[in-house]
């Protein structure tokens, strides 16, 4: 559960991501170029939002650079 307020920090700052929590259950879900990509997990799964978040800020899923 600590790492779901930084997960919607993260969703929040990029326009092609959608944050979605229902039912238990965290979903992302990114628009454009990593079209169709989505990601999930229980709310208070930190370990998996953490890796979540590194996707979004690191991975392949990372805005690029300019």
């Amino acid at each position: 559960m600590k790492q779901l307020g930084n997960l919607a920090i993260v969703c929040a700052r990029r326009k092609d991501v959608t944050l979605r929590i229902e039912q238990g259950r965290v979903m992302v879900l990114l628009d454009g170029p990593y079209a169709p990509t989505a990601f999930s997990a229980d709310w208070d799964d930190d370990e998996t939002i953490l890796s979540v978040i590194h996707e979004l800020n690191f991975g392949r899923c990372a805005p690029k650079s300019q």
